[in-house]
């Protein structure tokens, strides 16, 4: 008997109010020695996830380690899009062993987590590996962490997929929390974020708009 597909979405795919962001040591002293990624490229995605996740309303914990006395302060792409939100310093660097930002958590109650920072092989798998022994389900947008070099960074992924996080980029993450572009309220803020941390994509969205009036939907 052969499967009747249906118009419905998997289960599996992100939407704004099933998840919070962590979002972890985007400071000035761990991208010094982030050599897997671009630092520029970093701070574009970084700030992309973090201005979709403020317009989408998804709840975010923003972490630093050592802010005051080692690492510096946190990318204002990151802060930028969160006004007023006190960020938590930690001494550990594994986040999840820090119990204040899992005060946070509990108090947000996703039992879906989506992380991102920096570095990927201690700062993302340390909380990423404790989160889903605890029985959370992890995600993690892998353009948006570094690490000190290439292999470190995908050894990390391989390590957290092999535990059962899920990899995303951070296009995909803004993409998949506006999903349909008939989603009209939240149209402008989407191909908004595109035009200015989307990259090829973003200028394409001006081009058609520009030369064509064209709109997506």
């Amino acid at each position: 008997m052969s499967i009747v597909a249906k118009p419905t979405p998997g289960s599996t795919l992100l939407t704004p109010k099933d998840h919070a962001l962590v979002m972890i040591d985007f400071q000035s002293q761990m991208a010094f020695a982030t050599k897997s990624i671009d630092v520029v490229a970093l701070r574009t995605n970084a700030g992309l996830i973090a201005r979709a996740a403020a317009g989408f309303q998804v709840p975010t914990v923003l972490t630093t380690v050592a802010e005051k006395s080692f690492s510096g302060p946190m990318f204002s792409e990151v802060t930028e899009p969160f006004p007023g939100q006190k960020l938590i310093d930690r001494t550990s660097m594994n986040t999840w062993e820090d119990a204040n930002v899992i005060k946070e958590l509990n108090r947000i109650g996703k039992d879906r987590l989506v992380f991102a920072g920096l570095w990927t092989s201690v700062c993302i798998v340390g909380p990423v590996l404790s989160a889903l022994e605890q029985g959370h389900e992890c995600y993690v947008v892998t353009d948006a962490c570094g690490d000190v070099s290439t292999e470190a960074h995908e050894r990390a992924v391989t390590r957290m997929v092999q535990a059962g996080a899920r990899p995303l980029t951070s296009l995909q993450y803004l993409l998949e929390l506006q999903r349909d572009w008939a989603r009209a309220e939240t149209y402008d803020l989407t191909t908004g974020i595109a035009n200015t941390h989307g990259g090829a994509y973003g200028l394409g969205v001006i081009y058609a708009k520009t030369m064509f009036g064209a709109h997506e939907g």
